[in-house]
This record gives C-alpha cells, sequence and structure tokens, in this order.
C-alpha cells in the first residue's frame, strides 16, 4: 500500500536533511512493513545520516533484515532501536563497506560480532584475533572468520574510537593471526612436512611495521631450518628440511590467496626475498646472511627497517633479525648507497601511468610513498648511530627523528598530520569493496562517500578534493623539510633551546645525500644562512629547495660552491635573491646550471648579472643573428679605442654564450628520461645555430672595429669572412674554432697593392683584438683551409681564389668549400665567391673515378695517422669508429657526386644533408637515421664534455664524477654510465657498418 502523498512529502525531506541522495529509492525500502518503526523514529534516521553513505547504508540493512529467519529479524530490529552503539557500528560499517556488507547478508549471524566486545573500550590484539580464528580449520571458513574478525576493526575504525594508526595496528595483528591460522592448516595436512622442519614467517613491508591497509599484499620473507639439532649450515643435510619447509610456505601461500564467493584474505607476497621471484622461496638462515653480504642492494636493506617475525618457529625468527639487523644499519656505509638511493626516488614514479598519477594516493607526487622513503631514509642515516630510530613504523619513526632533533618539530606535525590523513583516504577506499588499490575514485558518489567517511558533511565532495590537495602539497615539499631544513637549522643557530641535528649527524646526512665534502658544505651553508639580515632569512627560505636540486645532480658540491660565489658577488644586489625567491623556474635552473659542470658556471661567474636570464621566461631562447649582429655593431661604436670596441663585443659573446649553455643544460635535465632521438637533434641544431650566428656578430663587430680604427667608416676594398667547417655548417660547438677564409676585392680607383695591404691589415687586427687577454673567453680565428694553406696568403682577393681553384685546386680543398658560407662583411662579394667555389664542390657530372680514390685514401690514412696514441677507437668522437669523421666524409662524398643533379644536396648543413640524401635514394631511409643518431649523439658527446670539464675534449672523461654529469646531460639516470658507454658503441657501431658500405663501397 502507498502512504499517503502528505506522508511521503514529509520523509521524502526528512531524507534529504539526513544526506539521502536518492530518497525515492529509501522511501520505498522504509514502506516495507518491518521498516515502520525505523520510518517513524528520528534518531534511527539520524543514525543512517550519520554514515558515510545512508543509502547504502539502509539498502544493506534491509537486505540484512530479509536474510534473518522471522525470530531473529526482531531481535536484530529490537537491538538496533535500542542500543545505540550497537546501532552506529552495524550502521556504519553498512555505510562504509558494501563488502562487508555482503558478508553479513551471507553470513546473517555475524552481526552478533558487534555486540559481543564492548568495542568502545577493547583494544584486541594478536591473542584475541587468534582466539576468533581458532575454530577455523579449512581454507574457506579461515576467510569467513577473517571477515568476522575485521568487522570488529571496521567498526572501531567507523565509529571514530580507534584512530589510523590503532586500526592499521589491528589490522597487522589480525595478519599475524592468519598467517599462523594458515600456517596450522598447512601443517596439519601435511603433518610429515611440519615434522621435518621449522620455518619462520618474517612480516616485511606494513605487515611488519604494524600500518597495514584494510586490503594490502602481506609481504613476507621465509627462514627454514633444520629440526633441532640439525646441521643448517649443510647444504646436503638441509635440503630435505627446505623442501619440506618449502611446500609447507607455499600452501600457507596458497590458502590467504585463494579466492572464492567469501572473497580473498589477501595475497601473500614473497617477492621481497633474496633474488626476488627467481630466488629459493625459502632459505636457510645462513643462505640469507650470505646473499644479504654479498650482493644485496639497498632498497633490500631499506626493505628489511619492518621485518618482525610473526608465524612459525619464534627462535629462528628472533634469530634472523638478530643476524640481519646490523646489516640494515650499516647499509649507508655502503659504497653504492647514494647512487642506489637516487634511482630508487625516480624508480616509482617512473612506472605510474601518465595518466593515473594525479590521482595516485600511494606512487605519485606527493603520495604515501614520498612520505615513507624519506622517513626510511633518514632512519638508515642516522640510525647507525641513534638506536631509537629504529621503528618499522613510519608514524613512530616520524616522531622519533622530530624528538631526536634530526627533523623540525613543526614540519614533522605538518607532515604527520599529511600522512595519516592520505593514509585514511587510502584505508576507506579500500574499504568500499575490500578491493586493493591506491587510487581516488573519480565518480561522484565515491567521492562523496569517502568524504563522508572522513567527517566531512558540508560540500564534501570539493572539501575532500581540497584537503587531499593541502595535505598532498605539503609532502610535495617533504624533502626540503626532512632532508635539508634541519641542516640549516644546525649551522644558523637562530633559536635557542631548540634540539638541532649535531655536525656529525649532519656531515652524515650531506653524505648520504650525495655530497663528497660535507665539511665544506656546511661551511658554505653556515655562510649563506647565518645571521638575522634579510639576506639571510630569503637564503633560509631557498636554501632547501637548492640542496634537493644540487643533490640531484652529479656534483652537489660544485653546485653548492657556485650558488655561494654567484650569492657573495650579487647578495647586496636588491634584485638578485628576490628573483630567486619570486620567479618559480629560476632558482631551479641555477640550481642545474651551477652543479651540471664547469663551463657554465665560469661564464656566469665573469659576470653574474646574467643570471637574471634564469627568470625571464623568454631568456633561454636564442637570439636570432641580426639582433645580435646590431646589439654588438652598437656597441663597438659606443667603444673609443678598438681594444675597447672588441671587449663589448666579447661582453655579449659571454652573455649569449651563458644564454646558450643554460638553455641546453636544462633543456637536457628537463626530462626524467632521454632525449628522444628528434629531441637530440634538436638540441643540438639549436645550440650549432646559435653558437654560430654568436659568432658571426662577434666577428661583424671585430671587423667593424678593425676598419673603424685605421680607416673610419669605408675600407679601400671590399672584404668578406666566408665561415667554413662547421662555423660554415651551422654546427658549431662549445670548443670550436672559428674556420674561415678571408676575400677581398678592391674598390674602384684603388691600387691592388694597397687593397691587400689594407686587407692583410684588417685581418692582422681583427685576430689581435679577438685574442687580447680579457676574463671574457676568447674567439680563436683559424684560416688554416686558405689555399695553400699555412703557406698560403691570409687573404685573397676574388680574382686570385678564381685563379687558384682553376689550376690548383685540390680534391680535399674542393670537399672543404663543401662549407663554405658567407658570415661577415661585404654581403655581395661573399655571394659571388658563394658562386665562384660551387662548380667545385658540385663538380658536373660528379667526381671523376680518380677523385673518389684519392678523397677515400685521404680517409683511410687520416683514420691511421690521426687518431691520438692510446685513444680507444671507439670511443673517440671526432675520428672513431662511427664518428662524426666517419659520417661528414661519407655523406660529403655524396654531395660531391650527386650535387650537380640534386640541388637537395647542395647544403653545408651535415643532417639537412643526410636528409636529402635519404629524399634522393641515395642512402635508405634506415641508413639516413642511423648516421643521423651517431652524429647527433657523437656531437651532443662533444659539447658535453666542454660543459662538463671547462675545456674540450674528443672522448668521454676518465673521472667518475665527470663521466656521471656527462650521463646526467645525455639522459642517463645515476649509475649507468655504462649503459651510456654501451649505447654510444652500439650507435657509433651501427654507423661505421653504414659508412664502410657507402664510402668505401664494402658490400
Amino acid at each position: 500500500m502507498t502512504a499517503p502523498l502528505g506522508r511521503r512529502s514529509s520523509t521524502f525531506t526528512r531524507l534529504l536533511r539526513h544526506g539521502f541522495t536518492d530518497p525515492s529509492t529509501a522511501e520505498r525500502f522504509l514502506d516495507a512493513p518491518e521498516m515502520a518503526v525505523v520510518r517513524t523514529d528520528a534518531l534511527i534516521l539520524e543514525a543512517f545520516g550519520a554514515t558515510a553513505d545512508p543509502d547504502l547504508a539502509l539498502r544493506s540493512f534491509v537486505r540484512l533484515l530479509e536474510a534473518q529467519e522471522s525470530d531473529e529479524r526482531q531481535i536484530l530490529l529490537d537491538t538496533v532501536l535500542t542500543a545505540k552503539p550497537l546501532r552506529d557500528r552495524l550502521l556504519g560499517v553498512l555505510g562504509a563497506s558494501e563488502a562487508l556488507g555482503d558478508h553479513l547478508i551471507r553470513h546473517p549471524q555475524d552481526w552478533q560480532v558487534l555486540v559481543t566486545y564492548e568495542l568502545a573500550d577493547l583494544h584486541p590484539g594478536v591473542a584475541e584475533f587468534e582466539r576468533g580464528l581458532a575454530d577455523a580449520t579449512d581454507p574457506v571458513a579461515l576467510r569467513i572468520a577473517y571477515r568476522r574478525c575485521l568487522l570488529s576493526i571496521v567498526a572501531r575504525d567507523v565509529c571514530g574510537t580507534t584512530d589510523l594508526a590503532q586500526s592499521a595496528a589491528e589490522l597487522a595483528d589480525l595478519a599475524t593471526a592468519t598467517l599462523r591460522a594458515a600456517l596450522a592448516i598447512a601443517s596439519a595436512a601435511a603433518p610429515e612436512d611440519a615434522d621435518a622442519c621449522r620455518l619462520a614467517v618474517i612480516a616485511m613491508g606494513k605487515t611488519g611495521g604494524h600500518e597495514l591497509n584494510y586490503v594490502s599484499d602481506v609481504d613476507v620473507i621465509f627462514v627454514g631450518a633444520t629440526p633441532e639439532g640439525g646441521a643448517d649450515d649443510d647444504p646436503e643435510e638441509s635440503r630435505p628440511a627446505i623442501q619440506a619447509a618449502t611446500r609447507l610456505a607455499a600452501h600457507l601461500m596458497r590458502i590467504c590467496s585463494e579466492t572464492d564467493i567469501e572473497g580473498t584474505i589477501w595475497p601473500v607476497d614473497a617477492n621481497l626475498r633474496p633474488e626476488g621471484r627467481n630466488g629459493p622461496l625459502v632459505r636457510t638462515l645462513s643462505s640469507h646472511l650470505a646473499y644479504y653480504q654479498r650482493w644485496a642492494k639497498t632498497w633490500e636493506f631499506q626493505a628489511l627497517l619492518k621485518a618482525r617475525p610473526v608465524a612459525g618457529d619464534p627462535g629462528l625468527g628472533a634469530r634472523y633479525i638478530d643476524a640481519v639487523s646490523p646489516l640494515v644499519w650499516q647499509a649507508a656505509e655502503r659504497e653504492h648507497f647514494v647512487p642506489d638511493v637516487q634511482k630508487m626516488r625516480r624508480r616509482v614514479v617512473d612506472n605510474i601511468p601518465a595518466g593515473q598519477a594525479d590521482r595516485e594516493l600511494k606512487l605519485g607526487p606527493g603520495g604515501l610513498r614520498d612520505v615513507e622513503f624519506a622517513v626510511q631514509l633518514l632512519q638508515l642515516v642516522h640510525g647507525r648511530s641513534d638506536s631509537s630510530l629504529r621503528s618499522g613504523s613510519t608514524l613512530e619513526a616520524l616522531a622519533a627523528l622530530a624528538a631526536g632533533g634530526y627533523v623540525g618539530r613543526t614540519d614533522a606535525a605538518q607532515l604527520d598530520e599529511a600522512y595519516r590523513f592520505l593514509r585514511s583516504m587510502e584505508h576507506h577506499i579500500q574499504l568500499y569493496r575490500l578491493r586493493r588499490t591506491h587510487m581516488v575514485p573519480e565518480d561522484e558518489a565515491d567521492l562523496r562517500r569517502l568524504g563522508r567517511s572522513l567527517g566531512i558533511r558540508v560540500d564534501p565532495v570539493a572539501e575532500l578534493n581540497k584537503a587531499w590537495k593541502r595535505h598532498a602539497s605539503a609532502v610535495r615539499r617533504l624533502h626540503e623539510k626532512l632532508f635539508y631544513r634541519p641542516l640549516l637549522d644546525s649551522v644558523a643557530q637562530l633559536a635557542p633551546g631548540e634540539i638541532r641535528l649535531s655536525t656529525k649527524a649532519a656531515g652524515q646526512r650531506l653524505a648520504a645525500l650525495g655530497y663528497a665534502d660535507p665539511v665544506a658544505a656546511l661551511r658554505h651553508l653556515e655562510a649563506l644562512s647565518s645571521g638575522v639580515t634579510r639576506k639571510a632569512a630569503i637564503q633560509r627560505t631557498l636554501l632547501p629547495v637548492l640542496l634537493g636540486w644540487f643533490a640531484d645532480s652529479a656534483d652537489p658540491d660544485a653546485g653548492l660552491l657556485g650558488f655561494r660565489k654567484v650569492s657573495d658577488a650579487l647578495g647586496k644586489t636588491p634584485w638578485y635573491l628576490r628573483l630567486l625567491r619570486d620567479e618559480g623556474a629560476a632558482a631551479e635552473n641555477l640550481a642545474r646550471v651551477l652543479s651540471a659542470g664547469r663551463l657554465a658556471p665560469d661564464l656566469l661567474l665573469r659576470a653574474p648579472e646574467a643570471v637574471s636570464i634564469l627568470g625571464d621566461p623568454t631568456g633561454l631562447r636564442p637570439r636570432a643573428r641580426q639582433p645580435l649582429e646590431q646589439e654588438v655593431i652598437a656597441a663597438v661604436g659606443r667603444a673609443e679605442t678598438g681594444e675597447g670596441a672588441v671587449a663589448s663585443a666579447r661582453g655579449v659573446r659571454r652573455r649569449e654564450l651563458f644564454r646558450t649553455t643554460a638553455a641546453d643544460i636544462i633543456g637536457s635535465y628537463g626530462t626524467e628520461e632521454k632525449p628522444a632521438e628528434g629531441d637530440a637533434g634538436a638540441l643540438v641544431d639549436r645550440v650549432g645555430n646559435a653558437l654560430t650566428d654568436l659568432n658571426a656578430a662577434t666577428l661583424a663587430g671585430a671587423l667593424r672595429a678593425a676598419v673603424r680604427g685605421r680607416w673610419g667608416d669605408t675600407l679601400p676594398t671590399r672584404f668578406a669572412v666566408i665561415g667554413m667547417g662547421r662555423f660554415g655548417g651551422h654546427e658549431m660547438g662549445y670548443a670550436s674554432d672559428a674556420d674561415v677564409l678571408f676575400v677581398h676585392e678592391p674598390r674602384e680607383g684603388v691600387d691592388e697593392q694597397e687593397a691587400s695591404r689594407a686587407a692583410s691589415d684588417v685581418v692582422a687586427e681583427m685576430r689581435r683584438l679577438l685574442q687580447v687577454p680579457t676574463a671574457e673567453p676568447p674567439l680563436v680565428i683559424d684560416a688554416d683551409l686558405r689555399p695553400e694553406g699555412k703557406s698560403g696568403p691570409v687573404v685573397r682577393t676574388l680574382a686570385s681564389y678564381a685563379a687558384y681553384y682553376r689550376r690548383w685546386s685540390l680534391a680535399w680543398e674542393s670537399q672543404a668549400l663543401l662549407r663554405a658560407e658567407p658570415m661577415a662583411g661585404n654581403a655581395d662579394l661573399g655571394r659571388r665567391f658563394v658562386e665562384l667555389v660551387d662548380p667545385l664542390r658540385y663538380p658536373r657530372e660528379g667526381l671523376s673515378e680518380d677523385a673518389v680514390r684519392d678523397i677515400r685514401l685521404l680517409k683511410a690514412r687520416m683514420e691511421t695517422e690521426r687518431m691520438p696514441k692510446g685513444a680507444d677507437p671507439t670511443l673517440h668522437t671526432k675520428l672513431g669508429r662511427g664518428g662524426l669523421s666517419d659520417v661528414e666524409w661519407t655523406v660529403q662524398l655524396l654531395q660531391m657526386r650527386h650535387g650537380w643533379a640534386e640541388p637537395r644536396l647542395r647544403t653545408t648543413r651535415t643532417r639537412a644533408a643526410l636528409a636529402a640524401a635519404g629524399e634522393a635514394g641515395l642512402l635508405s631511409a634506415e641508413e639516413a637515421r642511423i648516421l643521423d643518431e651517431a652524429w647527433v649523439l657523437a656531437t651532443r658527446v662533444r659539447n658535453g664534455v666542454m660543459l662538463v670539464r671547462g675545456r674540450a675534449g674528443d672522448t668521454f672523461p676518465s673521472d667518475g664524477r665527470e663521466l656521471g654529469a656527462m650521463g646526467r646531460y645525455l639522459g642517463y639516470e645515476p649509475g649507468h654510465v655504462g649503459d651510456m658507454l654501451d649505447d654510444y658503441r652500439r650507435t657509433t657501431r651501427r654507423a661505421r657498418a653504414v659508412m664502410e658500405a657507402v664510402f668505401y663501397g664494402a658490400s
């Protein structure tokens, strides 16, 4: 019978007021005869409204009533109506967990578990849970009993009688009792195995740390032994016992992991054991120790922080803990501790699918793993000398770190709050369906239930998201809070009476974070941050963040030292610290630049005001040649002397050189993985074009200064500078000289000898001015590619060039002219020079066979005669196998043979010529790609060597730190320099094979 309209309208309104989102459906449930008393009881409706999901709670409660026998139904109703504690527990569980509601439907009497205990006062431990599981003698019964015990934990949680830490500890205790019960079932099924061995189950992860989730893998390690009196160190004698223990352990795992209508208890995961899933499931204690002492990685000792014996033979479990604990607290002294830590910090985030990172509570940025990892790292570093830090619980360890002065109390309290909130979110997300997940739901109904379960009743979706983002933001800054701020507090000495990190502990922490000279680092920190000035206060804000960026580099010490030098130079400049504090990217860009090598910091320290480039959103874009040349010419025009003019031009060059190096470093470090092939090529092109334009503008300025100093505005002869080599190819590196040819043509009415003297004097003056010793980096002019080489005149007329090339030109000179391009001076003269040499570099009908043979013989002679003694030919970027020379000579031979017929080959740029050769069918697409990849990589290596070492080099550095910095520049993770060298050899080996087939005509 349908209720009267007025009553239905009143009920509908009350249901909305109590938090029901589907009042119409709720009314239909309340219309059931057995719900009459519930419908009219305001306290009962209020109790439903207090749950996380009133609609779910009502729906599950009606189903539970229907599942009762008729006489039991009234008992349940009477109890809910009269016993408020039971009512709150039962409805709270039903409103929070659909899965536990389904369990109660399948087992209608289990609701009475919530009456059995005075749950507000009782926090059961392992013994109480063991009693709750005692009657379970088979896997199905154990799963049912587990859910029954879980009901009591959830009831205390949703009613607020336990906090997060207590609930997590109870879940770990229930897991302990369950593992013991599962082992008992396995032993009863195979008594002969149980008698033949001893087996200890060591809890790891959150189970070992007493901080388990509602649904989580239970991580374990199994230790086996012979029965009392056996020889565990003898592999032969212990083998039967280990085999028996392995069968018991495998059966235990199946019992807990199997799924039926009752669901799964949880998967038992033994992959933290030595050798992971590839290693034996059970080992003896001596076998465990042998592995940990010889082969274990840092993350394995980090995992052992939480190891705790929970089931099986207690004596064997205790012996295991006693044996491995000293190894855990020596982990920070291991050789590869720092790179291992850096890799672990990145590995987790790298494995998150791109579309899920923003919803990942555990592994995403600002997630639970960030807190857990940071706390565990500090435990490993400082727990060596302070046993109070040796807790398996994240929250207990964080509190101990704060109490010992290793972490600031305010920061620890903020992170404690954030961790509790995020773990509570994770708990209640999992509780709904009892499924293992760390993803924040996207559905609004799920978010509403989640927010209400956390006590957010007003606008729960919006407020939940706001709180989540706030806490995640606090966690994202935890490395600043936990690792670096205490270091500053230890040297700044601002707050009397505050417990601080000791000098020894601060040094240990800096060493663990990758600083090779902690004593010097502490001196720099003290100099930068001590005192009560505004400057020191801003530094104390900046340094915790900067220290983290320095630590992410290959040379943190150099980064910190460079920052101190820049700060000393600019510290009194009002805009400097304000720029770093207020411009988000400026501080990080500066940290990357200062710690990437020597070249960029050297350029910056010569004129520290260039740091302003790093805060300008467009500051890292290379400037085009025309505005550069205009600036240089204007600066030259304002100078009173030639030396002053070129000093101004060189100052512009130094600033722009810093801009280019900074953009290169930041572009290379701006990705967490190696740049893709196309991205690497774009980086190389950007550097080559920027340096070419910059040096062309500098030469234009030097030419103007040389002419003005003696002849005023007009030289007696037209004069042009022709770029050659990498300069003409727009492929200059940081260490490249400017290869040039000088050409002139007497003006009308000027004697040729006078014109030649003027041209020679201009060249001499340009070279002199560009090499005057100053603080600015020099630009070396190399004119050795001119006719007759060093024996010939340094400058010729256009007619003289024509005569020489017509009569004496050799094949190598024609090959060199492939890169000729006007760079400065008279544009018309430069254009006519190009017209003069085009027939030489792109000969009609191509090269003769004799010319091809001469070029091949010359290349072969270079390979044998010019390789430096002792150099590794597989790693020499210029003359080595598959290096720059191999690629360039291959493409240049194709240009000279086919350029006359294929206009696209007529370019001074190697990569453009390779692409054209591929498009013209002279190379297959794969051959062109292989050659291009090798050329780009070799060019990046040469640039990287200059950036890292501050001086030129054609092969990888031998110093470990420098090699590590090269790896970071090329996109490799710390500890992967071997992969870098292998990749280089593999790439250039393929290029050499293509070169031999194309250049030498080998099959």
